[in-house]
């Protein structure tokens, strides 16, 4: 295995080049937006851990004119292109403002977190506080956002005094780069100062974008595109480029190609299959195939540690995952039904809107299937319908993780809040009729995913049982093999063994559950019971998706 040098969670262009880590040639990205007249505004929206940053960090490198970065852009795609290198890079002034952090209990916090980010992009650009061309009002605001001293409504104009002011000195107009513009306002809907937020962003991004004559062009990314009415109010140089758009489509995320080089070159070639089960699966643009990056990385650095490395779900802890919760919390019949189609590997079909706001995105059921496509929870099936619908399908067996985990949790907790007293009664009463009636209530009540059907099925009836306060043994070698689930009460000396069958057909039901009752007698389950158990009770159950059959009787010891 060659040894490939990779920085994780690298996401400045200029330390990975010079640092020789680990980079996926990008630069194409500069090509595609510079082929033609750019957008005044572009806003470029791809879910999180998909690069944005690290490409705003490069053309940043590309456009600054306080830079000489030949040497960081050598070998790299653009360097071939010498008619875009010789007009644009390290050309014009640029400011590039990441608001990823721009976040707080109240929005105060918040204001004061924007106000430290302007001050430092001030004192990176220290140059403007000695020169000659400003005005004294001018140079005295400039001061007051250096010191962190600006009123919030002179903070609402920082970006477009920054753009004026570069222009003075440098004679040309400013590029101006935000990273992560939805961040504060995302931030600012989960703690109730959503509309003061929305307000200072409005009238900030009005006034950097809109009637700004010093500026040359925008770039903004994102993970959702925030409804124009709501933040974009007035805006028609705006262009935004989602994952739906063919332009940008394999320049956040890397392509097949990209991987296979990357496996290839560390001699992991072998891995190729399991990666593209984990991690695969994205479709951009018109149907653009995508791994996530972070993933990749990931999981390649590890596997220079250990080879034997498993592949593990690292996207999930990048986030809470609410809008998976938030989903499943909500979710309906209809909605459950969805979920379970999703996770069995099948698609649904969802009207979906690309322009969206973060404080209604909650309260409707197709607000949440949008936000779930734009945010990477689901990607868009390889056939799509005519109905102007969407197919959208989970990608990866990494974000499915996300999904039955999810469904795992929420199913314990309603669990939680049920009687299951009956049914406790029911099962040592070794009363199959009413045992049978009860779990297909509680199968149709819940969200299945069925992962491997014996599997789901026998965690999903030892986590119920276990959570009736039962004493379960799970798995457990009795007599002449594994009983699947034995319930033993000491106390009352008595116990219960349960041998579950998964059903191919609903008419086989009762079949495999009298198959699941021989079995107890005929591999002598009742043996490996301490001696002490005097009343043995036999259970065999079969399950065929939410339909199952009990069959009951008494074990001799």
């Amino acid at each position: 295995m060659s040894s490939l040098n990779i920085l994780i969670g690298g996401e400045s262009f200029k330390e990975l080049r010079e640092h020789n880590y680990c980079y996926i040639d990008k630069t194409a990205l500069l090509e595609e937006m510079l082929d033609r007249v750019p957008p005044k505004v572009s806003l470029i929206t791809r879910p999180r851990r998909f690069g944005k940053t690290l490409a705003l960090s490069m053309l940043n490198e590309f456009f600054d004119i306080r830079k000489d970065s030949q040497q960081l852009f050598d070998g790299l795609k653009v360097s071939k292109n010498q008619k875009i290198c010789a007009a644009w890079m390290n050309q014009y002034p640029t400011i590039f403002l990441t608001l990823k952090g721009i976040e707080g209990q109240i929005f105060a916090h918040a204001l004061e977190k924007f106000a430290i980010a302007i001050s430092q992009i001030c004192s990176e650009h220290a140059y403007l506080f000695n020169a000659a061309c400003f005005d004294a009002e001018m140079r005295d605001s400039l001061q007051l956002l250096k010191n962190g001293q600006a009123t919030a409504a002179r903070l609402e104009d920082a970006l477009l005094l920054l753009c004026r002011a570069m222009e003075a000195y440098w004679n040309k107009p400013a590029i101006l780069l935000i990273d992560e513009y939805d961040v504060p306002v995302n931030h600012a809907e989960q703690k109730d100062y959503y509309d003061e937020m929305i307000g200072f962003m409005r009238n900030t991004l009005g006034a950097a974008l809109k009637t700004n004559s010093s500026l040359k062009f925008a770039v903004l990314t994102g993970c959702i595109r925030i409804a124009r009415e709501s933040i974009f109010t007035g805006l028609n140089n705006f262009k935004c480029y989602g994952v739906s758009e063919a332009l940008y489509a394999d320049k956040f995320g890397f392509t097949s190609a990209e991987v296979d080089a990357l496996l290839s070159e560390g001699g992991l070639a072998e891995r190729k299959t399991v990666i593209k089960e984990w991690y695969d699966g994205y479709r951009f643009g018109k149907g653009t195939e995508i791994y996530c990056p972070w993933d990749i990385l990931q999981y390649v650095y590890d596997l220079q540690i250990d080879p034997d490395m498993k592949p593990q779900a690292y996207w999930k802890n990048t986030s809470s995952n609410a809008i998976v919760r938030t989903l499943i919390n909500k979710s309906g019949p209809q909605t459950r039904s969805r979920v379970e189609k999703l996770i069995e590997g099948s698609s649904i079909e969802e009207y979906l809107t690309e322009d969206l706001t973060y404080d209604i995105v909650y309260s409707h059921e197709s607000s949440i299937w949008s936000m779930l496509y734009l945010t990477g929870y689901l990607t868009k099936a390889s056939v799509q319908p005519d109905s102007g619908k969407t197919a959208l399908v989970i990608p990866n067996k990494e974000v499915r993780t996300i999904f039955t985990t999810t469904v795992a949790e929420w199913f314990r907790q309603s669990l939680a809040k049920r009687d299951l007293c009956p049914l406790a009664e029911a099962l040592w009463n070794g009363d199959a009729a009413t045992v049978q009636e009860m779990l297909k209530q509680i199968l149709y009540g819940t969200i299945s995913y069925y992962d491997s059907a014996e599997n789901f099925y026998h965690g999903f009836l030892a986590g119920l049982l276990s959570g009736m306060g039962l004493d379960v043994e799970s798995s457990q070698e009795n007599g002449l093999g594994r009983t699947d689930i034995a319930i033993v009460d000491g106390l009352n000396s008595r116990a219960i063994i349960i041998e579950l069958k998964y059903a191919a057909r609903y008419e086989d039901l009762e079949t495999k559950a009298e198959e699941g009752l021989k079995q107890i007698d005929e591999r002598k389950y009742a043996c490996g019971l301490p001696p002490q158990i005097r009343r043995v009770l036999k259970y065999g159950i079969a399950f065929w998706k939410k339909e199952n059959a009990v069959r009951a009787g008494q074990s001799s010891r």
